[in-house]
């Protein structure tokens, strides 16, 4: 017997009893009622954001439209400090002092060009800029990006004050921290280590990843090594408001600072050359010159003076238009750096060299006399002598500076052949003549060395016994740098290794690792160190019975060479004196260089090696 299917359910808390397909259809009842609540639901919260998105777009679209365009994330450079310079035992040489710069960012700026002009000129008013100043920052600022530009470095407590009170008035104008350079004792070093200068829109070809307000090395050590003391810039991320005022920050990307330089210079060595050098300028009575130490074991510049100098602290800061024009129009020219950039005749200083080449090319033996009776006669020429010497050989040659030898030597004379030129260029090529050193310094000379050929093709005339006998002395159309003098005889002082001159020591970077320079040799053992030692003796002979007899009594044994070479038309000459110490063991090599001097004084470049040598020794014991 077939019975039906019954089922228990619950209607508000009252329990009935249906069958199977009654309750079915219950059940679908009730489904249906809920699903049709949830489409009502959807509908609703649909309808909602409608509504809503229509007041955003259309009711309220121009107010958060215009909020959004004035709001922006903005990149802030933060510029990274320069590498400090020390001197070889750790002396600071330039540093950095915190301050505060004022720049600007073309896309705050009020867009309308009479109210933009407006806020560029009150700004300008407040920091005391000029009219060309402002009409060059004018013009940079219709090509420039987002990036902030420099509008003037170093401003003062009062400009400081001024301008955080006119916040509100000066739209797109930012105070930002910075470091200005402060160079140590700085006319004493400055053709050393040079100075920096804000960037110019030219240098960015250059310095592809530099900004408008950064600064590069213009000069020096500065210049040579930009790439090592720059350092990597950091950048603060924020949001800023339509007037550029930082509203939120979202991160920062820190500075990484330049490394440090630790130069070969001595420092105190320095300030005393250049104090016993400007001492005896101004005994002499003249305003140029220059002297250069050396140690002929490695090429190390252990002291480098130029004069006159200039201070290197007034570009740190800003130099103004009427003193870099002062500098400009100064006659003795005090950014130029004569020490190796001038090119001079090197007077009797080259006789030394000119002896090697004999030696080494067996026109005479050490012992070969030659007597001075006080000139040359040939034909209708005279070449003189600065006094009559008598019969000499080598050494006393060179100790007594006699111009009939060396004359005899160049070009020849009587039963000795001579060198000719070709010959006395190729040992002075050897020695370092007519190239550049390769210092690490900008601006080097390159200095000349003559041949018959140039003459005949420059001058139209051929090459005269005459023209050998004035380049045997270091006359006529010959030109070294005071830096090709020293460096020469550094090689003959250490025995025939001519160095790369270098003012750099060693790189200390941030985490305090160093790198230290290696040291390169031009080019070694091209002269016998027996032709050497000889030509060495000789030039002792200079300081023991010779021109530089004032050097006798110094702590240690010092071997030299004077020398003077005439210029101009007055009367005066370019005054040398070139010598190494101690004479057995050479530590230093030194030059030094005064210009224009009269007969009345002759030669002050001995009693400023004195001082310098006496001091120095003295030092070391």
């Amino acid at each position: 017997m077939h019975r039906k299917s019954k089922r228990i359910i619950e209607i508000n808390d009252a329990l009935f009893t249906v069958s199977e397909k009654e309750a079915a259809r219950l059940d679908f009842t009730l489904n249906k009622k809920w699903f049709s609540l949830f489409w009502w639901v959807i509908i609703a919260g649909l309808t909602i954001l409608a509504i809503r998105a229509i007041d955003l777009a259309v009711v309220r679209g121009g107010f958060y439209r215009s909020a959004a365009e004035g709001n922006s994330v903005r990149t802030i450079p933060i510029l990274a400090p320069r590498g400090k310079i020390y001197d070889r035992f750790g002396t600071e040489l330039v540093t950095n002092v915190p301050t505060v710069n004022v720049t600007i960012t073309s896309h705050d700026l009020p867009s309308d060009p009479v109210r933009r002009t407006a806020v560029v000129q009150n700004a300008a008013t407040l920091l005391h800029l000029g009219a060309d100043q402002i009409a060059t920052l004018l013009a940079l600022l219709e090509s420039a990006t987002a990036e902030p530009i420099l509008l003037k470095e170093n401003v003062s407590q009062e400009e400081t004050l001024l301008l955080l009170g006119k916040t509100q008035e000066l739209p797109g104008i930012t105070l930002e921290k910075s470091a200005k350079r402060n160079y140590a004792d700085s006319a004493i070093f400055s053709h050393v280590v040079g100075y920096d200068g804000r960037v110019r829109k030219e240098d960015l070809a250059e310095y592809t990843d530099y900004l408008y307000s950064d600064r590069v090395g213009r000069d020096g050590v500065e210049k040579i090594y930009e790439s090592i003391l720059h350092g990597t810039n950091g950048a603060q991320h924020v949001v800023v408001d339509s007037r550029g005022t930082v509203i939120k920050e979202i991160g920062i990307t820190p500075p990484q600072a330049g490394k440090d330089l630790f130069l070969t210079i001595d420092a105190d060595l320095q300030k005393k050359i250049f104090d016993s050098l400007s001492a005896m300028m101004e005994r002499a009575q003249t305003k140029t010159a220059a002297a250069i130490a050396l140690n002929p074991k490695n090429g190390e510049v252990l002291a480098l003076v130029s004069l006159p100098s200039f201070d290197n602290n007034s570009f740190a800061r800003g130099i103004t238009t009427e003193e870099y024009a002062a500098i400009l129009n100064d006659s003795a020219k005090p950014l130029f750096n004569r020490a190796i950039a001038g090119a001079y005749a090197p007077g009797s200083t080259i006789k030394p060299l000119i002896a090697t080449a004999a030696l080494s090319e067996n026109i005479i033996t050490p012992e070969t006399q030659i007597e001075s009776r006080g000139g040359l006669q040939i034909g209708n020429f005279f070449f003189g002598d600065w006094r009559v010497h008598g019969f000499t050989d080598l050494r006393r040659a060179i100790a007594i500076s006699s111009d009939v030898y060396f004359y005899t030597l160049g070009g020849g004379y009587g039963t000795i052949q001579g060198l000719g030129m070709t010959r006395m260029k190729k040992y002075e090529t050897l020695f370092g003549f007519g190239v550049q050193s390769g210092i690490d310094l900008p601006g080097e000379a390159s200095g000349f060395v003559p041949d018959e050929e140039w003459k005949e093709k420059t001058l139209g005339e051929r090459w005269y016994i005459g023209n050998s006998y004035h380049a045997a002395i270091g006359q006529g159309f010959i030109t070294t740098t005071p830096l090709q003098v020293v460096n020469y005889v550094a090689a003959i002082a250490n025995g025939g290794t001519l160095y790369k001159p270098h003012v750099l020591s060693a790189i200390r970077a941030t985490d305090g690792t160093f790198t230290t320079h290696v040291t390169e040799a031009a080019r070694k053992d091209f002269v016998d160190p027996k032709i050497l030692r000889i030509v060495r003796e000789g030039m002792r002979q200079t300081v023991t019975d010779g021109t530089a007899t004032m050097l006798q009594n110094l702590p240690v044994a010092v071997s030299g060479k004077t020398g003077t070479a005439q210029f101009g038309t007055e009367g005066r000459t370019h005054s040398w004196f070139v010598s190494f110490a101690p004479y057995d063991d050479p530590q230093v090599a030194l030059v030094v260089l005064v210009e224009g001097q009269t007969d009345e004084i002759s030669s002050s470049t001995v009693p400023v090696t004195k001082e310098v040598y006496e001091w120095y020794f003295n030092r070391r014991k």
